[in-house]
Order: C-alpha cells, then structure tokens, then sequence
C-alpha cells in the first residue's frame, strides 16, 4: 500500500456508503454534498461558549463557600449543578474540536458523533445529579437545617444575573446542534434554579420556614429529570439511528414510489450522522427501459425539497435486468418458488417493500 495517493480535486466521486449502495451523481460542492453546509460557524459558537464558561466558573467558586456557610442545600445544588454546566461546556467545545476535523481513514463520516456522545454525557450527568439532590432534598424535608435566608437570597439573585449572562451567551450559539443544546439546556435549567433558590431564601428570611429550601431544590430536580431525559432520548434516537424526528419512513417511501417509472422501493433507511444531518439510502427498481438516472435525480431533488435530506444514497437497476432471469426484487417467501430462479441481489429485505398502490408497512 505504499505510495497510495488520493486525489480529489481532479475526478468525480463515486461513492460506495458502508451500506453497500452507490452515490449516484451525488456531486460535491464547497459547501458539503451538494452545495449544501453540514456545519456551522464553528469559531463563533466556541467565543460564545468560552464566554458563558467564564462566568459560570468564577460565579460556581463563590457560591460553594457562601452555600456552605449558609448550610443551604439549595445553594449547594446549584452550585453542584454550574459545576456540571461547566463540565458540560468544556464537553461540547471538545467534541466541536474533534466534529470538525475532516473525513479519513476509517473514520468515514469524521468524529462528527462527538457531538452526540457529548449530548448524551450531558443527558446521563444531569440524571446522575437530580437522583442524588433529590435524595438530598427529601432529606432535608424530613429534618430541615437551619438555613440562613439573607445569605441564600442575595447569593441567587446574583446567580440570577449571572445565569441570565450565560444563557444569553449560549443562545447566540447554534443551538440547533444537539451537543450545544445539552450545555444550553444545563445552563438554563441552573437559571431556573436560581429562581427557586431566590424564592427560597426570600420565604426563609421573611417567615422562618426552613423546609422552602428543600422544596426548591425539589423543583430543580424535576427541571434537571426532564432536560436530561430529552437529551438521552435525542442523543440515544441518533445512536441507534433511528429515523430523525418528525419523518417517518413509510410516508418518505410511499411518495417516492409514486415517482413516474418506479415500480419498488426497498432497503430504505434514514437515519442522522449528527444533528440535523439526515441521511438516506434505498433501493430503487425502475421500469425496464426507464431512465434510471433521471428518476435518481428527480427522487434526491424530491427528498432535498420535501424532507430536507440533502445526502441521500440511491442504487437503481430496472426491473428484471438479471441475465438469470430473476426479478431484482423482494418478494414474500413461496414455498412454490423455484430455488434456482431466486434473486441473490437481496436475499433479506431490510424493511418494508414499497410497491405503488395499498401495501403493508
């Protein structure tokens, strides 16, 4: 293998995906597979996430000692849960690091899932964290401490300001990445925190009733459970490559098989590489004598415009073009079908068969 040389300025693609179909006439642009950006402007979102970073740290510093003084669990969880919002932010400017390197080597679509797998590690800690305050918190319920109210009120009204800072600097990032999503999503569930725990330390102050910080922490728990079962819901949904949310496969199937010429439609799979990076492949049986590439391009102009999947991988051969004789088609197992005739194309369907006019799914 010595002395192998790529190049890719100098002759068209011709993809093969690890699915096994080819990428016909997928052309590539300076913006990504067909003109279209798979990115982000990266540099800016990390100036963003540095500066929320800063405030975060410097902020979490003074408040474990004012919460440990206070003895306020509430003070204490926040602080715990800006510790986990900083962890989270150093997680996602990482994975941004490694989602931008380029395609090589085994690594045939990146380290783009670097994103995700920070996404989930977000989703797990902020899971991991609301157990633990929870249990805490009910604890506290049982035999509240004395909690100073004037410490606790004035701590979160900064908190406040600080977290108002730090989310607003998170939104001017782009969010609709799932890894920069989960570090927004502890950040203002600490905003929201900071809100209960002011609320807190006031009915502490003004009426004595120590169990208020307890129940806040509470309301945190319940913020924190719910953004951390999206997370790992969304992050796990990409994993396992399901299809993205908000397209169902059948429907996607069931209109590109009313496409002139096509007379099935099977192995089709949607799945995302990353955040709204949807990707498709299929297989496709045209008409005998039918234009195989013109219904390619009508179908991935089709895909591009109703469903926003710009990366789709289309393998297309025409009915009954086997020299054998067999149909390149799947069809329901018949125990009166002669073994010799069998197609060998696909010897399992993976899903379901799209044929034009009523079919099961």
């Amino acid at each position: 293998m010595a002395g192998h040389e790529h190049s890719h300025d100098d002759h068209a693609h011709d993809h093969t995906n690890s699915r096994g179909h080819a990428h016909g006439g997928h052309a590539h642009g300076p913006g990504g597979h067909g003109g279209h950006s798979h990115g982000v402007a990266a540099d800016a979102d990390r100036r963003w996430l540095l500066s929320a970073l800063a405030l975060i740290v410097v902020f979490m510093a003074g408040e474990v000692a004012v919460g440990f003084a206070a003895q306020s669990l509430a003070l204490i969880s926040d602080a715990a849960h800006m510790l986990t919002d900083a962890a989270s932010i150093v997680l996602a400017l990482i994975a941004m690091r490694l989602a931008a390197r380029p395609a090589r080597g085994g690594y045939t679509y990146g380290l783009k899932r670097a994103e995700i797998l920070s996404a989930q590690a977000n989703g797990v800690t902020l899971l991991v964290l609301s157990a633990w305050l929870g249990y805490e918190a009910v604890t506290r319920l049982i035999t509240p401490p004395e909690v100073a109210g004037s410490l606790v009120l004035v701590t979160a009204l900064v908190g406040i300001v600080v977290n108002l800072a730090a989310t607003w600097c998170m939104s001017k990032a782009n969010r609709s990445s799932l890894n920069v999503e989960g570090a927004f999503q502890h950040v203002l569930t600490d905003l929201y925190a900071f809100i209960a725990t002011a609320i807190a330390g006031l009915v502490v102050l003004t009426t004595g009733f120590a169990r208020a910080d307890a129940i806040a922490s509470l309301i945190v728990v319940a913020l924190m459970l719910k953004a951390g079962i999206a997370l790992v819901r969304d992050s796990g949904r990409i994993f396992l490559e399901a299809a993205p949310a908000g397209i169902d496969p059948d429907t996607v199937a069931d209109r590109m098989v009313t496409e002139p010429l096509v007379e099935e439609i099977h192995d089709l799979h949607i799945w995302e590489i990353t955040s709204n990076q949807p990707a498709l492949s299929a297989h496709i049986l045209v008409t005998p004598g039918g234009d195989c590439h013109a219904v390619r391009r009508q179908l991935q102009r089709r895909l591009a415009d109703e469903y926003g999947i710009t990366h789709s991988t289309l393998q297309v051969d025409h009915v009954g073009e086997d020299e054998a004789g067999a149909l390149l088609q799947i069809t329901a197992p018949d125990d009166t079908a002669d073994d010799d005739t069998a197609a060998e194309h696909c010897a399992e369907a993976h899903g379901p068969v799209h044929r034009a006019g009523p079919h099961e799914h």
